[in-house]
């Protein structure tokens, strides 16, 4: 059985797929171009293309890479073509909307423990990803500091030796995700205790983030980051059992 809620100093966040609604941002800007040009597309169809463009040997930091995607996805959603579109594309990062409840939740979470970035993002959109969501870290790990990006244990022992320089350990750590492949598979390889945040939980697929080669059946499981904010809250507010 995992450890109580309350039994943690810190709590690591994937960021980008479970507070930021990177899907929608996508999609919404490849909606616009869409509508500019007179046609349409479908948004899980253009989310898979991604998926498959992302995530290859040219693959580049993101949301830089966006510009690479855009112009290898363009043509099979049958959208124009050109460097600005893939600029504007990654330019929106700037403005993607955290999940409706994330910033909530998250000024709850800081209250009981110290929250840390995890993002694969670089170090201009976590800025702005960050002030999406009231700027609630106590320290943040992007793809520039670490020079990695997840699921490279690399990454996640970068937070480990921050964390031991703050005094705490791995097992003070919870670690927060919605990404099976980035995050909870690899988290339970290096012995950490996990909670998955199932964003996906009303539709089919992994949408826009990579399929993992086996499933990872996480310590925790809630479907939103009010559903963890509220348990954390529930497990505090119970009685105390006193031993005799």
């Amino acid at each position: 059985m995992p450890k109580s809620l309350l039994n943690f100093k810190y709590l690591t966040f994937d960021v980008v797929g479970t507070l930021i609604d990177f899907e929608a941002g996508i999609t919404g800007c490849l909606t616009e171009i869409a509508a500019e040009a007179g046609t349409t597309v479908d948004g899980e169809a253009a989310l898979a293309l991604y998926r498959e463009a992302r995530y290859t040997d040219a693959t580049g930091l993101f949301p830089d890479d966006l510009v690479r995607v855009y112009s290898v996805i363009a043509p099979k959603l049958g959208l124009p073509a050109g460097t600005q579109y893939g600029e504007r594309l990654r330019d929106s990062a700037a403005s993607w909307a955290g999940f409706p409840d994330s910033r909530d939740a998250m000024a709850r979470l800081a209250k009981r423990y110290k929250l840390i970035a995890m993002t694969n993002a670089r170090r201009w959109a976590f800025t702005h990803f960050s002030r999406e969501l009231g700027d609630p870290f106590y320290a943040g790990f992007t793809a520039d500091d670490t020079g990695v990006e997840k699921p490279n244990p690399a990454f996640f022992q970068q937070v480990f030796d921050f964390v031991e320089r703050d005094g705490g350990s791995k097992d003070d750590i919870l670690h927060v995700a919605q990404s099976q492949y980035h995050d909870i598979g690899v988290s339970r390889r290096l012995g950490m205790t996990n909670c998955w945040i199932q964003r996906r939980h009303a539709q089919k697929g992994y949408g826009g983030t990579i399929e993992p080669a086996e499933f990872t059946e996480p310590d925790f499981h809630f479907r939103s980051m009010a559903e963890l904010a509220d348990a954390v809250d529930v497990v505090a507010a119970a009685p105390k059992t006193v031993s005799a």
